[in-house]
């Protein structure tokens, strides 16, 4: 009976282990594929969630993948990072590392945060950005009124575009009491978002200290094949 129980001790420190090592061995795999066919910078985190992972594995179905992405550029934009969610990831275990294999994902949810950099250089000239916490931003500085300088603040609404993120003022103050012609034109500039990895297209933004907070979303993901 001691034996016994030896042995089973011993199976499953065993199977554990290598579950372990399967598990280390498909999240490098599954970087590797994602920093391939996305061109990204660095390679990217990954995190399988659930367990025992082998019982996925030859399932050929993994609940839930985590990936973590950045920094990196996209046309002129720096994207700070971005943190994914990989929902019902469809590949069985040697697909993982064939050639001609289809590896697909039936839901990607995940959050862009574009930097403040790309902020400052995208809105117009002598104009100071800063974060609300909501889908709005906040500017000061000066714009030209008739070829003379003067103080404004506005609120700037994010509205979220083909392409991108448009930013434009809902409410402008102006110092001395002036009209600002035209704000609307003077103001407004918009953040180009494409081509996002893993097939994620934007669903909601809000502005923070860091930058932008990009809710954004993908089905029927192929992250190979």
């Amino acid at each position: 009976m001691r034996k016994l129980v030896v042995f089973l001790v011993l199976l499953a420190v065993a199977l554990a282990v290598l579950d372990r090592v399967a598990v280390s061995g498909v999240e490098r795999e599954i970087a590797r594929q994602v920093e391939a066919r996305y061109d990204l910078d660095e390679t990217p985190t990954v995190k399988v969630h659930g367990t025992p992972f082998l019982t996925q594995a030859i399932a050929g179905r993994y609940e839930e993948i985590a990936i973590s992405i950045g920094p990196f550029r996209r046309d002129s934009v720096r994207v700070a990072r971005i943190d994914a969610r990989l929902r019902g990831v469809n590949a069985e275990l040697n697909d993982l590392l064939a050639s001609d294999a289809k590896i697909t994902v039936d839901e990607v949810v995940g959050t862009v945060v574009v930097a403040k950099q790309t902020i400052d250089e995208r809105a117009p000239e002598g104009l100071k950005v800063e974060g609300t916490g909501k889908d709005t931003l906040r500017v000061t500085g000066e714009l030209p009124v008739r070829n003379v300088p003067v103080q404004v603040s506005a609120t700037m609404r994010l509205e979220v575009v083909p392409g991108g993120i448009r930013v434009r003022p809902t409410q402008v103050d102006v110092g001395g009491g002036l009209a600002l012609p035209n704000a609307e034109r003077l103001m407004s500039f918009t953040v180009p978002v494409r081509r996002l990895p893993l097939g994620l297209k934007i669903t909601k933004v809000t502005s923070t200290a860091e930058g932008l907070a990009i809710e954004a979303r993908a089905t029927d993901v192929a992250l190979k094949g």
